[in-house]
């Protein structure tokens, strides 16, 4: 017989026989709902009456439980107040049943704990009530609350993601079902029925059709970046080669005041990865060093955030505009765009505890810097829907070759079933049709992101008038090597090391050159550049790896009188190292005042 039993997680249904005794249903029950201990209790009423005991001499014939009964199940303790109680009980917020256990970003453990509702004042004409009484006139609102959104300056299109999620918690059952699932356009493995795929498929197995709808909600609702120099420096790229140029941002998510459970990407910082870049066009390299750029950024407490591109046509060179090219009559986001932002999207997924997979959507954003209405340069924010993800993890999504705002939904073929994707649409009658996404407007795919600079700026790196060069430049002759290490070190005369050396390109360089990588020593200082704490930063200077560092910028010709001032050494060091010689046999620099190599011993002369 089956038996349902229903807990504050939901109802299970449990298989056991008429003589089968108490304690081994018991066990059952433990066994299915995934508890570790005794720490619950059963009961034949839904008041807690009726409280069935575990007995090795009692069968469930005798306490007259029957085949479809319902019975009770409550924890000894309230869910997730015990590591021991429920495994499937969670230490922060709700869970639906079966999700795993993650651990959410910073920002989103914050933004749970706020309350997030919008405080009005009280209103003088319409509220008839005292100070201390509410009304509907000044009663707080909901953070998803339409009305409120779409009457701000400028309206707000979405809401939050947290503000979504309220909303869908906030009822009478507080979410506790609410599952956020991630759509899937594969066939669904495991189905035994019938032959596989194109020989057959059933309704058990096969992915639903898919309506594009605009998602209401957005994941970041603001991009802004640290000051206008991380800006100028990207474009400095397009202003010297006329090419366009692709980087990605690192920074971090921090709240956004302006919207309700707002989160808010700040840009630090702008990698500039290998890539050939056109007029027209832009192809990414493979990067050798990826790995290593997000595992530093991660120890700067920083971590990639989106990623930029430029759009820019000079329209007249004397007075620097530029072609205003992405708008309503054409597109802000082509196809191939969207499809490549749904791919950076699928790779930096959303950790979120509400859906079954771990991860929900993404807050990886894109940054377009074009034309705008005033012919200047403008940097415009943009995210896909989960949808488009969806479409484009699976495949399912490709660009037209002759229109860059069309997007084109595939059709099945005899290596992959793809489903139906519609949208809707207005005739020329007025009516709402709905119709087949081959090909498929981008609108559909696209959320729109503010993108601001503050008006005090912010400074995470040092800011200099002749900085580091970035990265894979060599096309403008611009090349990161300890030449123009010296060259900057030697431009720079500050007496704050942390000054110096708090370049976001420069430790990239320390880490990943050739000659010397200091990879596994340079922990320290980039915990001083994060912590801005100049007696560590003084520390590692005295350090051997930077007295390396020193001697090998003083081997390639540039006086280097910055480096008297911070030397490592004692005394001036640029007179040290006009003293050193190198070996003639084995080329290593030596130390003066020797007539023996120090590394081979064959004499001076």
């Amino acid at each position: 017989m089956i038996i349902r039993v229903q807990s504050p997680e939901g109802v299970k249904r449990i298989t056991a026989t008429k003589r089968e005794t108490v304690a081994t249903f018991l066990k059952k029950v433990a066994k299915e709902f995934g508890f570790r201990n005794n720490g619950f209790s059963v009961y034949t009423n839904r008041n807690r009456t009726g409280e069935i005991t575990a007995s090795q001499n009692k069968s469930l014939n005798l306490l007259k439980i029957k085949h479809g009964d319902m019975l009770f199940l409550y924890p000894s303790s309230p869910a997730g107040s015990s590591s021991e109680t429920m495994d499937t009980s969670v230490s922060q917020g709700l869970r639906p049943v079966g999700a795993p256990q993650v651990v959410e970003d910073e920002i989103d453990q914050y933004l749970i704990k706020q309350d997030g509702k919008i405080y009005r004042n009280r209103d003088q004409q319409l509220c008839r009530h005292g100070p201390l009484g509410k009304c509907v006139h000044c009663v707080p609102l909901e953070p998803f609350d339409e009305d409120y959104l779409n009457h701000l300056e400028p309206p707000v299109k979405h809401m939050s993601f947290h503000a979504y999620i309220r909303k869908l918690t906030g009822g009478a059952d507080k979410g506790k079902f609410v599952a956020l699932e991630n759509i899937s356009c594969k066939i669904k493995s495991g189905c035994e029925g019938h032959p596989p795929w194109p020989e057959g498929i059933c309704t058990k197995c096969q992915p639903s059709a898919i309506t594009l709808n605009r998602q209401k909600y957005r994941h970041v609702d603001n991009i802004m970046f640290e000051n206008h120099t991380i800006a100028d420096r990207f474009l400095d790229f397009w202003r010297k080669t006329g090419n366009q140029h692709l980087g990605y941002l690192y920074g971090r998510y921090t709240e956004h005041k302006d919207i309700p459970l707002g989160i808010r990407a700040e840009v630090a910082a702008i990698y500039e990865p290998p890539q050939i870049g056109t007029q027209n066009s832009l192809e990414i390299l493979e990067d050798p060093k990826a790995e290593v750029v997000d595992e530093i950024a991660a120890k700067l407490g920083l971590r990639k955030v989106g990623w930029i591109f430029t759009d820019l046509v000079s329209e007249d060179t004397r007075k620097g505009t530029v072609r205003y090219s992405r708008n309503k009559d054409t597109y802000y986001l082509s196809a191939e765009e969207c499809i490549t932002a749904g791919n950076f999207q699928n790779q930096q997924p959303n950790i979120c505890r509400l859906s079954p997979d771990g991860h929900f959507g993404s807050k990886f954003v894109t940054v377009v810097a074009t034309g705008g209405p005033d012919n200047q340069v403008h940097f415009e924010g943009y995210q896909v829907s989960n949808q488009c993800m969806a479409l484009v993890r699976d495949e399912c999504l490709l660009p037209c070759r002759d229109a860059p705002e069309l997007g084109y939904a595939k059709e099945s073929s005899s290596e992959q079933y793809v489903p139906d994707v519609f949208y809707k649409d207005i005739d020329k009658f007025g009516n709402e049709i709905t119709q087949l996404a081959r090909p498929l407007p981008v609108e559909y795919l696209i959320i729109d992101i503010t993108t601001t600079f503050p008006k005090d700026p912010v400074y995470t790196f040092s800011i200099s008038q002749n900085p580091f060069p970035i990265e894979n430049r060599d096309v403008l002759g611009e090349t990161q090597d300890f030449h123009s290490l010296a060259t900057y070190l030697s431009q720079n005369t500050s007496s704050i090391f942390l000054d110096i050396i708090s370049d976001f390109h420069l430790l990239l360089f320390l880490v990943t050159n050739e000659v010397m990588p200091l990879r596994d020593s340079i922990s320290l200082l980039l915990e001083a550049v994060r912590t801005k704490n100049e007696e560590l930063a003084q520390t590692w200077k005295k350090s051997e790896q930077w007295a390396t560092i020193e001697q090998l910028c003083s081997t390639v010709g540039v006086q280097i009188s910055g480096l008297q001032e911070y030397g490592a050494m004692g005394g001036s060091t640029h007179a040290v190292s006009a003293a050193m010689w190198d070996c003639k046999h084995c080329t290593f620099m030596n130390h003066p005042g020797t007539d023996h190599c120090e590394m081979c011993n064959l004499p001076r002369t």
